[in-house]
């Protein structure tokens, strides 16, 4: 089957945005839209993750008719699954203080980024194995509607009513009831379980997009698909007024919002890339996009490593990534007469790090070495 650039241009951005924003040189100095939001709300950080899981969604029509048929698929896909939770669990490893012990173990983090990818691929593979494209779309729309009434209406013990706080809402009791101090905060987790429910319908959303490009006519596949965005974001600042935008708790009004940004963006990139065939650019995002899993992990735990990494500088004992910023990036920039502010400075250590990635995961698609699992 022919294989979308579009598509991995599209998970390239994606990737590259995720270490942008993950990554900056101090989190003391971060400009607003690259941070997350701290409630309800949105940045340009809280596309990222939600972009992530649509790039996936859309994939998994290409990457499962390439197996369909075989008695291997559904081993595949639970493998994958497993994989994909158990890396999640060791990035939570290498991000705990060390060093690891009982007092750590009793309260090491078990959801994550990547443990949410391998419960929403699971499900939305079986989806699209076993049940029709109409069913997908109920699924979807149940999963939002299901999830919007579950939430305000669902009383919470010890609470006096239903609230979208981290603590009052039934989603981070349940958290609570299943992980216990295992979490991110010590009341709610922002990849808990009952917010899934509605990651689904953002990959599902992928689904259907990566369904279309698949199937229809090369032009017109593009408007529809643009259209379709553009409409599910009008309907999510609709939904806003009463269900609020909030990543921390992937409200439905989310989840339809950055599937709604996803499908335009990828409609752009499938127009450019394509339909016409600009693809000069578009290159170090290529190399991103066929090894996703590769960047992510990499990037963010040699990240992790070198803000915990203390190293003696002189006579002052410091962690390496904290010595770098302050040398390379903050001395050069923020000094006395020098032209740029802090938050400056932070970003261009972050975009340093994504340009030392790409040059690493250009080389390794120069290569044909690909991390798939």
């Amino acid at each position: 089957m022919q294989r979308l650039e579009s598509l991995d241009v599209f998970r390239g951005l994606t990737i590259a945005g995720m270490i942008l924003v993950s990554t900056p040189g101090t989190w003391e100095a971060v400009y607003p839209q690259l941070e997350h939001a701290l409630w309800n709300g949105w940045t340009l950080a809280d596309l990222v993750f939600p972009f992530l899981l649509f790039a996936m969604g859309a994939a998994v029509p290409f990457a499962l008719a390439r197996r369909r048929g075989t008695q291997s698929l559904p081993h595949h896909v639970l493998r994958r699954a497993a994989i994909l939770f158990a890396l999640g669990l060791v990035l939570n490893a290498i991000e705990t203080p060390p060093p690891l012990s009982l007092a750590s173990l009793a309260t090491f983090r078990i959801p994550g980024v990547l443990q949410r990818i391998a419960l929403v691929y699971l499900v939305v593979s079986w989806l699209t194995e076993r049940t029709s494209a109409r069913t997908q779309v109920a699924v979807a729309f149940g999963a939002l509607v299901g999830y919007w009434a579950v939430i305000v209406l669902t009383p919470v013990p010890g609470c006096a009513a239903p609230v979208l706080s981290g603590e009052c809402n039934i989603g981070s009791f349940v958290d609570r009831s299943i992980f216990g101090r295992h979490m991110l905060y010590p009341a709610w987790d922002p990849e808990g379980l009952l917010s899934t429910v509605p990651a689904v319908a953002t990959a599902l959303g992928g689904v259907f997009a990566g369904d279309w490009l698949r199937q229809r006519a090369a032009r017109r596949r593009t408007a529809v698909l643009f259209a379709a965005g553009v409409l599910c974001t009008m309907v999510a600042l609709a939904w806003n007024r009463v269900f609020p935008i909030n990543k921390n708790l992937w409200t439905s009004s989310f989840a339809l919002l950055t599937a709604g940004f996803a499908a335009q963006l990828l409609a752009v990139c499938h127009w450019v890339l394509d339909l016409h065939g600009w693809r000069l650019w578009s290159r170090p995002f290529v190399a991103f996009g066929r090894n996703p899993l590769a960047g992510y992990f990499l990037s963010v735990g040699t990240d992790s490593v070198l803000t915990r990494w203390a190293v003696w500088i002189g006579s002052e004992h410091t962690a390496l990534k904290a010595f770098v910023y302050r040398s390379a990036f903050a001395a050069w920039l923020t000094g006395r007469g020098r032209c740029c502010s802090a938050e400056t400075a932070s970003l261009a250590y972050a975009l340093a790090y994504v340009a030392l990635w790409a040059l690493v995961l250009g080389e390794m698609h120069r290569r044909r070495l690909y991390i798939g699992i």
